[in-house]
């Protein structure tokens, strides 16, 4: 067999992002033996890129806002979709995580009063965003990758050694998760196997707790902002390790992405630009998202521009303006007015914050874009509007995972955090929900990884045969005579192809006779990546990495378009040009993928019930527009008990 290095630990964290990271500092202060193990250099990850904030009911600039307030204002994103347990301890939960940020030495902006500063953003009722600019992740990254380093400062001060209880492996790929089969203890996680970029070399880190924190799908489109490192490779992992995946069919464009020039296409444009104050414009000049709102709001109180800009910018009413509805909305909107005939030059629309704000204000608010659209794009976004249409941004769906523990039910030893888990927003996800998601969950699969690893009375076996089947399924390209009298196939070739169809046929609008044909062109992409073949060594071999990629992102494209082929109605960042209408009994429904050995099975199981205490946040009239009447009927309160009656317990409360 092909030699393998050995390493031993207590949980492998595969990620090194916001959740990644935060995951192996909760393990790591559990008292365990951590291994964090990521694709690129440390303090690299995609996380970095997310620029807006983090959301956070901490009511700094809005007394309003409450745990409460932004609750419900996830739930709406989600178009009531969401694990509303998730939603609760996320609303919960996210103020005491930044807080901790700020305590471990994170530099927010500040409010005159010298609070943390918070900004609005699309689909927040209130301002709510704790920022650092619009470089926050980059923030989120730098102070948790200097909490590592403090905790392995510890560990040099008390043993000598900085890698005794926390080690990263930088710049190494996963290809499986290894597990025991036994009639002893059943089939549960035992570690991973996976290989060095740089060298080739393969390893495998022996571990009782696995947590996947591997970000999203964004490769598998043409079109994304998504980093080299988003390949589905978490989403596959826990598919072949026998997981299960929810809410695939949900994938958020984000509205505004780079357009122009064809070497940028797809980089992102910040939700800040409109949260503080940019606004969307249409090749005729004229704001067309007033078109957009709902009809309360059309000519009813405006008749002209300024007159509609006032009225939504109206601060004693906190009223939002049309340009940061959730991204959903937006990005079809776009989409409609480029459709129309009324886009830019390039296919996009203009986003114009010039005319809103001081060049000197633009430039401190907002330093990463100015600097973004200077040297990429030769634009000076404090003269001139910027082009932009939607990107692939981020993924809905995910490993279903238990709301309080992360971990992935019918796969002991398996947790996952982040855009990698699925269930927190529903059918679309609120901008500055993904960095406090990161934290909120990332901490909580740390804790309860460990707390598996600490309960276990025996440390799972790592199978050897499964050690030499994933060595030999990783030097397969290598092997071209595995092709046998069919062509040889180019992984470059096959990831263009397989870009292509996913963002023609299962992009932004969606229709059955297009999916249909997408399911079939994957199946055809299947068998020939299968005689990928590639040339060279193991060592710097960038040629194979993507080969190897490919079974993941094939993988994670089926299950997009299965699902959203199966799923009849529109919601969220899934729209069905031929089902254009969101379906109450359809809220009920949430389709999981799972994998046969042959290719991904979708199947139907029913979304929970929203406790009845939540559900009496929102008026009846809204809840009638998501939930079905039998749903509406069981949120009316229940009457008072009468004295000396002890109250109904609320199931699911917190303990």
């Amino acid at each position: 067999m092909t030699e393998v290095e050995r390493h031993s630990y207590d949980v492998v964290v595969v990620g090194a992002g916001g959740a990644g990271l935060r995951a192996a500092i909760e393990a790591r202060e559990q008292g365990l033996r951590v291994a964090v193990i990521c694709k690129s250099l440390f303090g690299k990850a995609h996380t970095v890129m997310a620029e807006g904030g983090i959301a956070a009911a901490m009511a700094n600039v809005n007394s309003n806002d409450t745990w409460q307030v932004h609750f419900r204002d996830t739930m709406r994103g989600g178009k009531f979709l969401n694990n509303w347990r998730m939603a609760e301890l996320h609303a919960k939960e996210a103020p005491d995580r930044v807080w901790e940020l700020e305590a471990w030495g994170a530099l927010f902006d500040r409010t005159k009063d010298g609070r943390i500063a918070q900004r609005n953003f699309g689909g927040h009722e209130y301002p709510r965003l704790a920022h650092v600019g619009d470089r926050t992740g980059l923030e989120l990254i730098r102070t948790l990758q200097q909490k590592v380093v403090s905790l392995q400062q510890e560990d040099f001060a008390s043993s000598g050694d900085y890698e005794a209880r926390l080690k990263v492996f930088q710049e190494c790929t996963v290809t499986r998760i290894l597990k025991e089969r036994s009639p002893k203890n059943g089939d549960r996680v035992a570690g991973v196997f996976g290989y060095v970029r740089e060298s080739g070399r393969f390893f495998t880190v022996e571990a009782p707790s696995v947590v996947l924190a591997t970000g999203g799908i964004g490769k598998s489109f043409k079109v994304t902002s998504n980093s080299w490192e988003y390949t589905g490779d978490g989403h596959a992992l826990a598919l072949l390790a026998g997981a299960s995946l929810l809410h695939m069919e949900f994938v958020q464009f984000h509205p505004t992405g780079m357009v122009w020039p064809p070497s940028v296409k797809g980089i992102l444009v910040t939700e800040s630009v409109r949260g503080d104050g940019g606004v969307l414009r249409n090749s005729d000049g004229k704001r067309f998202m007033f078109d957009y709102v709902p009809e309360v709001f059309k000519g009813q109180y405006a008749e002209t521009e300024e007159e509609a800009d006032r009225w939504f910018t109206d601060q004693e009413h906190n009223r939002r303006p049309p340009d940061l509805l959730p991204r959903d909305e937006v990005a079809r909107a776009i989409n409609s007015e480029v459709k129309a005939g009324r886009g830019t030059p390039h296919g996009g629309v203009y986003l114009d914050v010039a005319g809103r704000l001081p060049a000197e204000e633009i430039i401190r608010r907002l330093p990463s874009m100015h600097h973004q659209f200077k040297e990429l794009a030769d634009v000076d976004i404090t003269r001139e509007p910027m082009e932009v249409g939607p990107t692939c941004h981020y993924v809905m769906g995910g490993v279903e995972v238990d709301p309080d523990t992360a971990a992935a039910p019918g796969v002991p030893g398996l947790f996952a955090a982040g855009e990698v888990a699925g269930g927190m927003h529903g059918s679309n996800r609120l901008g500055g929900n993904s960095l406090s998601d990161l934290l909120v969950f990332g901490r909580r699969a740390g804790l309860h990884a460990a707390r598996y690893a600490t309960g276990l009375t025996e440390r799972p076996a790592i199978d050897e045969a499964q050690v030499a089947a994933a060595a030999r399924e990783a030097v397969d390209p290598f092997d071209e005579a595995r092709t046998g009298d069919a062509p040889a196939e180019n992984s470059y070739g096959l990831h263009q192809e397989l870009q292509q169809t996913m963002n023609d046929l299962v992009g932004i609008i969606r229709r059955a006779d297009e999916m249909t044909q997408a399911l079939d062109r994957l199946a055809v992409l299947k068998a020939r990546a299968a005689r990928a073949v590639v040339e060279g060594h193991r060592q710097f071999n960038p040629g194979w990495h993507l080969a190897l990629d490919l079974r993941n992102m094939l993988l994670v494209s089926e299950c997009v378009a299965k699902a959203a082929l199966l799923r009849k109605e529109s919601r969220g960042g899934h729209t069905r040009e031929d089902w254009p209408g969101m379906d109450r009994d359809w809220r009920k429904v949430n389709l999981v993928c799972t994998y046969t050995g042959d290719g991904i099975d979708v199947v139907r199981k029913e979304n929970g019930q929203i406790r009845a205490d939540l559900l009496a946040l929102f008026t009846p009239e809204e809840l009638a527009k998501y939930l079905t009447p039998a749903e509406v009927s069981a949120a009316t309160p229940r009457p008072r008990p009468r004295a000396g009656e002890a109250p109904e317990p609320q199931k699911g409360a917190d303990q």
